[in-house]
């Protein structure tokens, strides 16, 4: 019976669940809830409060590590092999025999015994299996034995997801591995997990990714971990209908008392009917009202309306190139119209966030021009905050900057702000200690008090909990503008765009599409 509290505050009491081997476990809920508590919990990171973890004997457990910095100066295979930490121990011992020139008997002996327990562990193949994690998540082999810290942040994730993967752990902890991995990555993983024959509990953002891989949903909400089977439209579904059920019930048993109370009011007085009221006072004290704890999941108010109506004339681009290291994209063309919705796709690293930028006029193309409409009012939600936040700002008067004169009351721009969740004294909080979906929800704010006309966004629900993204994707269908945006979000994509520019080697396909053809 596990239990979790921060001071007075439960993050969840009580909590009674079992995990299986075969199944797939999407642990879901409300940023803030404990999710991440929760499965540090059962990784033996962080202790419970009260209760205890139980893991079967010889059971080995895989936790994909949130610490992007600590193994900097490792050699990305390198990284990937500690992920065995007993055949990582063997090869080091094994490399240091071979490094001697000359052994003793007692050395001879023990050289001998490693080479036996080094095969034996998977030594023969460990690299052909590093290789392999490391392929499948985008790594070409001339990157193998570089050094961890060469990589930005989304690639060093994607190592260390390797990591964990590489000892085939019989139980795989996983927090938010679908953050920075493009969709080609994404559905490689859906594929290995698929296959997986262990336990896997992974927490994630990501709607098609937990439709794809889960085979039960554990739900933690009203300071308590449900379990659901099927995957996570399934769970949406009965979670919402055993909502109502209650709700329903309470509604019954209420007009059960209200009957009972009117009919012990109205007869108690009376001598023949006394015995009546009598047994329904005792029946009245036997009924209890289920008790409709308030969920932790709240939704965002997100809507996006255009102070200025946008002309025919939006985004058209001529000839535009761009290279760094290597080309990203040559001679690409193309005419951008109203209320045209443009997913941008591809792998990491191909350029996807340089495109939108160039478009939107916030990069200039090596060669070639971009011609953008007298009308048009840009709105940018970049895929590092730090682009647009004034880190040492209070939240509140960053805002504020964006409103229109007759709105910068700090009333009305509280209550704006408590409809993007936040509460009370949030809204007076330095930007720099804000969360990650915190700083999403107020680029989002900004963007709505803007009203621009043609939106560009740039990985938008990468930080954000499953209702903001659902409240986000529904605002997006709604606006009349144009819509640019960067996303390996299946379902986003899928339900929004109208047109696709995918980079592939060097060039961009431009294709019309609809959301049956992303599936």
């Amino acid at each position: 019976m596990l239990t979790k509290r921060f001071g007075a505050e439960i993050l969840f009491e009580d909590v009674s669940i079992k995990f299986t081997p075969g199944n797939c476990y999407g642990l879901v809920g409300a940023n803030g809830s404990g999710k991440t508590t929760f499965i540090k919990i059962l990784a033996g990171i962080e202790p419970a409060t009260r209760g205890e973890v139980t893991i079967g004997r010889d059971c080995s457990l895989g936790y994909l590590r949130q610490d992007h910095a600590e193994f900097d100066d490792t050699p990305i295979l390198d990284t990937v092999f500690m992920g065995n930490q007993k055949l990582w121990a063997l090869h080091q011992e094994r490399e240091a025999c071979f490094a001697q020139e000359d052994l003793s008997e007692a050395e001879h002996v023990r050289s001998g015994e490693i080479e036996h327990a080094f095969g034996e562990a998977g030594g023969y193949t460990m690299e052909a299996d590093a290789a392999k994690l490391l392929a499948g998540l985008g790594f070409a082999e001339g990157l193998f034995t570089k050094k961890m810290r060469t990589l930005q942040g989304g690639f060093k994730l994607r190592v260390l997801l390797a990591q964990v993967l590489f000892a085939h752990p019989d139980v795989l902890l996983l927090d938010e591995p679908t953050n920075h991995l493009d969709l080609e990555s994404i559905e490689w993983l859906v594929e290995l997990l698929n296959r997986y024959e262990g336990t896997v509990i992974v927490i994630s953002h990501d709607r098609f990714f937990l439709n794809q891989v889960c085979t039960h949903i554990a739900d933690l909400d009203y300071h308590e971990v449900r379990m659901f089977t099927g995957n996570y439209d399934a769970f949406a579904i009965a979670s919402l209908e055993l909502r109502e059920l209650r709700e329903k019930a309470n509604d019954k048993l209420e007009k059960q008392i209200h009957d009972l109370k009117t009919f012990i009011t109205r007869f108690s007085a009376n001598a023949s009917k006394s015995k009546q009221a009598t047994s329904r006072k005792k029946l009245l004290g036997k009924i209890e009202i289920n008790e409709m704890k308030p969920s932790s999941r709240v939704s965002p108010f997100i809507r996006f309306t255009n102070r200025r109506r946008l002309g025919e004339k939006v985004i058209a681009a001529n000839g535009i190139s761009k290279q760094y290291d290597t080309c990203l994209f040559r001679d690409f063309s193309c005419t951008i119209g109203p209320r045209e919705r443009i997913a941008i796709i591809g792998k990491n690293g191909t350029g996807k966030t340089t495109l939108l930028k160039i478009l939107c006029g916030l990069l200039t193309p090596d060669a070639g021009s971009v011609v953008r409409g007298e009308t048009i009012q840009l709105s940018y939600f970049p895929q590092d905050p730090g682009e647009v936040l004034d880190l040492d700002c209070q939240a509140l008067d960053w805002l504020g900057a964006f409103a229109e004169e007759a709105s910068r009351t700090e009333t009305e721009l509280r209550s704006f702000m408590g409809r993007m969740l936040f509460s009370k004294d949030d809204v007076f909080k330095q930007i720099r200690v804000l969360s990650g979906g915190e700083k999403a929800r107020l680029i989002l704010a900004k963007m709505m008090l803007e009203g621009g006309n043609v939106m560009a966004l740039d990985e938008p629900t990468n930080h954000l909990d499953l209702e903001s993204i659902e409240a986000l994707n529904f605002a997006l269908s709604q606006t009349e503008g144009t819509l640019i945006f960067v996303s390996h979000d299946h379902r986003l994509i899928a339900s929004l765009a109208t047109r696709i520019f995918e980079l592939v080697n060097g060039t961009i396909v431009d294709r019309l599409t609809d959301a049956s053809s992303m599936g």
